[in-house]
C-alpha cells in the first residue's frame, strides 16, 4: 500500500537551518509553513521568493509557505519545528502555547542553552508548555547550506516518544538525510551545545597557527570534557561518540563553514572581539553558549578546563595567547 501523504509541517524560525530544512522537506513533496517573529524577514520571502539574507541563492518552492500570522502558522499542522536562536527559545514557546492543540509535537532544532536559566532546552520545553505535547530534539553533523544544496547527511533525532520518532523518521529519512534515532534526549542536546564552545577555542588554535598537532589534542580534550558534562546530567555515553556527540563535534571544528570557528579564527588572528563578531556576521551560539556551560559544569561539579578558558577570553578576562598552555 502506498504511504499515505503526510499533512503540512511548520517550521518557527527563518534563520539558515531553518530554511534549509523547509528546501529539504519540500524536495520531499511537504508543505511547510514557515514563521519569523520579524515580519520584514517574512515580506522580503514573499516578495522574492527566497530567503536572501540568511540562504541566498535558492529559490523557495510554492509548497513553502513563509507567513507572520503565528496562529496561521500552525493551524492544520501536528508537528512544529522550532529553530530559533536560543535566546529566543521561550519567549517563542510562550507565544506558541496560546495556539497549540492536543495533537501537536515540538521537534527542537535550535543548538543552545536558554539565556536567562542556563537550562536544556528540553527543560524550557516542559516549563513552559508541560508534558501535554510529545517533545523531540534533532541535532548531529549538519552544515545548513549543504543541506539546502541536497547534498548528503546523517542526523539523530531523539525523545523519549517511539510514535513521535518513527512519525519524524518517515518525513525526514533519506539517502540524503540519514536518521537515526535515540532515546537519549540530554545526550543529543549537550553535545550538540558543547561543541560550538570546543569550536571556537579549535578556531583559535588554528587563527595561532598552532598547527594540526595542537588542535588534535584539543579536541580529543574537548570531547572528553563535553562526555564529563554529558554523563553528569545523565546523558549517555554512547551518544557522545556517536553523531550527536564526537561527529558534530569533528564538523564544527574543522571546517570553516561553522561561525564558531570563524569566531575563533578571528580572535587567534589578534581580533578583539567586536571585530570578530562583525567578521561572522550571524549568530555565533558558543559566544553566548560559553558562559552557560561554565556555569552548568560549575553548578554540577564538572571539570571543563577548555571551555571556562573560552568563556574567560570572550569576557575578556584573558587573551588568547595567555590562555594557550590551559587550552592544551
Amino acid at each position: 500500500m502506498q504511504a499515505q501523504p503526510l499533512k503540512p509541517i511548520t517550521i518557527l524560525g527563518t534563520g539558515s537551518w531553518g530554511t534549509a530544512l523547509a528546501l529539504y522537506l519540500a524536495r520531499r513533496n511537504q508543505v511547510v509553513n514557515m514563521w519569523s517573529i520579524e515580519p520584514s524577514e517574512i515580506t522580503a520571502m514573499l516578495s522574492d521568493r527566497a530567503n536572501n539574507r540568511y540562504m541566498p541563492g535558492f529559490s523557495l518552492p510554492d509548497c513553502i509557505r513563509p507567513t507572520a500570522n503565528l496562529a496561521e502558522a500552525v493551524q492544520d499542522v501536528d508537528d512544529i519545528i522550532v529553530v530559533v536562536p536560543s535566546v529566543g527559545f521561550r519567549q517563542t514557546l510562550t507565544l506558541l502555547r496560546s495556539y497549540l492543540k492536543p495533537t501537536q509535537q515540538i521537534i527542537c532544532a535550535t543548538k543552545g542553552l536558554d539565556a536567562e536559566t542556563g537550562q536544556l532546552l528540553s527543560e524550557v520545553s516542559e516549563e513552559v508548555l508541560g508534558n501535554d505535547y510529545p517533545f523531540a530534539v534533532l541535532s548531529g553533523p549538519s552544515f545548513a547550506r549543504e543541506v539546502a544544496a541536497g547534498l548528503p547527511c546523517a542526523v539523530v533525532i531523539a525523545s523519549h516518544h517511539t510514535e513521535l520518532l518513527s512519525e519524524l523518521s518517515q518525513r525526514f529519512n533519506s539517502s540524503l538525510f540519514h536518521i537515526y534515532t535515540s532515546y537519549d534526549v540530554i545526550g543529543v542536546e549537550i553535545g550538540g551545545v558543547a561543541k560550538n564552545v570546543i569550536a571556537i577555542a579549535t578556531g583559535i588554535f588554528d587563527g595561532m597557527e598552532l598547527g594540526a598537532n595542537a588542535r588534535s589534542a584539543l579536541i580529543t580534550h574537548g570531547l572528553a570534557e563535553i562526555i564529563r558534562l554529558g554523563t553528569a546530567l545523565g546523558g549517555q555515553l554512547e551518544t557522545f561518540i556517536g553523531l550527536a556527540g564526537l561527529g558534530d563535534l569533528i564538523l564544527t571544528c574543522s571546517d570553516n563553514q561553522s561561525r564558531n570557528r570563524r569566531l575563533g579564527l578571528a580572535i587567534g588572528r589578534g581580533q578583539n572581539i567586536q571585530e570578530a563578531e562583525r567578521e561572522v556576521g550571524q549568530v555565533v551560539e558558543g559566544k553566548r553558549n560559553a558562559e552557560l556551560i561554565a556555569k552548568l559544569a560549575k553548578r554540577h561539579g564538572v571539570d571543563m578546563p577548555i571551555c571556562n578558558t573560552i568563556w574567560q577570553i570572550l569576557r575578556g578576562t584573558c587573551t588568547a595567547k595567555e590562555a594557550m598552555d590551559i587550552l592544551l
